[in-house]
């Protein structure tokens, strides 16, 4: 309930000269001055126009860091492309090589000798771990 006296009593000191305004009389309500209205309007102009011109920073900003995005995207794109039609012309010799027996044999062989040399070299280093720790 005090709060509903304290808006009220604030609001009648606002408008207390209200009549007066509409008669043509206007004078400054008893509690401002005209000159601390205007220093504080200065200081508020200035403080909006400084978070106005960091704003108007912030999303230059952002929209720099958004082209430069959309150019990397789009140079990682064509990178893509490229690598893809790499790797079907891999793919495709790989077919040629698989349609012959001796072929696949010899593929097999050599996957025997890659994945053996991994197997030897990961005992080594375990071997490696547990002696020298």
């Amino acid at each position: 309930m005090s709060y509903r006296r304290d808006h009220r009593s604030s609001r009648s000191a606002l408008f207390d000269n209200l009549d007066k305004l509409e008669e043509g009389g206007i004078r400054s309500s008893s509690s401002f001055s005209g000159g601390v209205d205007d220093q504080g309007n200065e200081k508020s102009m200035d403080s909006l126009h400084d978070r106005v011109s960091f704003l108007k920073r912030l999303t230059g900003d952002i929209h720099e860091e958004v082209e430069s995005h959309n150019r990397m995207l789009d140079q990682m794109g064509s990178g893509m492309d490229a690598s893809r039609g790499i790797l079907s012309g891999t793919m495709d010799r790989f077919k040629m090589v698989f349609e012959k027996k001796s072929n696949r044999k010899i593929c097999r062989l050599a996957a025997y000798f890659v994945l053996a040399f991994f197997v030897l070299y990961y005992m080594v280093r375990i071997l490696l771990y547990f002696l020298y720790g």
